[in-house]
């Protein structure tokens, strides 16, 4: 089968990859649709990661399709089965899958290879994290159910009330995500960022107010500048350190911060103590997802509350893909682009 496969440093080539036999409790998925991702564009832009990726490998995590081939001991699934696979499924053993926190679970199994034809989808996926979609449901919006998790679990975390204010910080696919879940939530929600197809976007998906910071020296200046007041939550949704600074100096007394952006490893970052002590700010980090946030992303999509298409302004097919991550290291600024496998 073709499949994309990342080799180091922004070197990913597209060719023949022999399958993979099926071991008991597994399935193989004819992937349909695949989406691009800003972690997936990390990776090839640092050439492995330190959990998931370890080249050779097959590369890529976003994913829908059917089921084409099944191991012994597979209940419940057949072939021709429409299904949407998370990247990711917790052991429920460990401390934190006995805590509800199955996405710090000290043995999160992974699963890549979404660029591909078909793909082997292991035992405890199968049980714990792949879903069957509704007819209607297409494998495009369906394979943005992972990312959605993971903002769901941010969202969560914050546990906002109808009314209350949000910015977010960062207008890529994850800050969209957070406006589509604010405003479902009927949150009045900020944004400040950075293209125009983006910043297209955020209005589309029911954003309050637009501030585009391109070309500003002091973001929290920048932003202070277009609003009246501080905000009851703020969203970082950038991933750097100056970004992270600038979020507590925008949320209000009392209120919350959710660093969500992952930094580049080894970095730091330097905080007012004062601020935080006497403001009392509630600062949070969220990470990854858990096998109910990822139903409730799929339950979000599948009812139309998050418009899934609104996400992907971009296709290609996989011979296309290695040219297509250049330009994303280049600066092409798409929210995501439909894979076809």
């Amino acid at each position: 089968m073709q499949a994309a496969v990342l080799y180091g440093r922004e070197d990913m080539r597209v060719e023949e990859v022999q399958p993979a036999n099926l071991k008991r409790g597994e399935v193989r998925v004819h992937i349909r649709a695949a989406l691009t991702c800003g972690t997936d564009l990390k990776v090839f832009k640092r050439g492995y990661h330190a959990t998931m990726i370890r080249p050779p490998a097959v590369f890529g995590h976003e994913l829908a399709g059917e089921i084409c081939e099944i191991a012994g001991g597979v209940t419940r699934w057949k072939i021709g089965d429409r299904v949407v696979v998370a990247n990711s499924a917790p052991c429920g053993r460990c401390f934190f899958c006995k805590h509800d926190q199955e996405n710090l679970c000290d043995d999160l199994l992974f699963l890549n290879g979404a660029y591909a034809e078909s793909i082997v989808v292991p035992a405890r996926l199968v049980q714990k994290n792949m879903l069957r979609l509704k007819k209607s449901t297409s494998f495009r919006d369906a394979a943005l159910t992972e990312p959605l998790a993971c903002a769901v679990q941010g969202w969560q975390d914050l546990n906002m009330r109808a009314g209350e204010s949000v910015l977010i910080i960062g207008a890529g696919p994850l800050g969209l995500m957070f406006v589509a879940l604010a405003r479902n939530a009927k949150c009045s929600v900020t944004v400040a960022g950075r293209g125009e197809a983006r910043l297209k976007a955020a209005r589309a998906l029911g954003a309050n107010n637009v501030i585009d910071v391109t070309g500003a020296t002091d973001l929290a200046e920048a932003i202070k500048q277009r609003v009246t007041k501080p905000f009851d939550a703020v969203v970082e949704a950038v991933g750097k350190p100056e970004t992270w600074e600038t979020s507590v100096k925008l949320v209000r007394k009392g209120g919350k911060v959710n660093f969500f952006g992952g930094c580049p490893s080894g970095t730091s970052v330097s905080l007012d103590t004062g601020l935080l002590h006497y403001s009392s700010l509630t600062l949070l980090a969220s990470y990854h997802h858990t096998p109910q946030t990822i139903r409730r992303a799929l339950q979000l999509i599948e009812s139309g509350k998050v418009p899934a298409k609104k996400f992907i302004n971009g296709e290609c097919n996989l011979a296309q893909l290695p040219e297509l991550f250049r330009s994303m290291v280049a600066g092409n600024r798409a929210v995501k682009t439909l894979v076809r496998c």
